[in-house]
């Protein structure tokens, strides 16, 4: 397969969007290291993913474009998969998390569902 030399407007763009989705996620690992306890490092890797996956995508939609014979929309698939199911992840992981540490005794937030406990409190 022989690929066609892009222009160089075309390199430097696709080089911008892949170095920053890299330093972006460069900085959510590094916000992974730093923060101390769960519940704060489980937003930096989280939010940090997607935005990093969606200056990569914008990369590789600009290179495979003009590589190919039209609009190469590919990997817009991938990161619509990503931007639905990591916050769905974070969601059900942050429950779990709480879940866990109520049961140990921690001090975490009281839960706000409609339990037992709750109905006397409002009575």
């Amino acid at each position: 397969m022989t690929e066609a030399a892009l222009p160089l407007w075309a390199e430097i763009i696709i080089a911008v969007l892949v170095l920053a989705g890299a330093a972006i996620a460069l900085l959510g690992s590094w916000g992974l290291l730093r923060l101390k306890t769960y519940f704060e490092r489980v937003h930096a890797p989280s939010i940090i993913a997607t935005m990093g996956c969606w200056f990569i995508m914008h990369g590789t939609i600009v290179y495979f474009s003009l590589q190919g014979q039209g609009l190469a929309l590919h990997s817009l698939l991938i990161a619509l998969f990503v931007a639905i199911t990591v916050p769905v992840t974070n969601i059900f992981l942050m429950r779990a998390a709480l879940f866990r540490a109520r049961r140990a005794g921690s001090d975490v937030p009281p839960s706000l569902s409609r339990g037992t406990g709750s109905q006397e409190r409002d009575s």
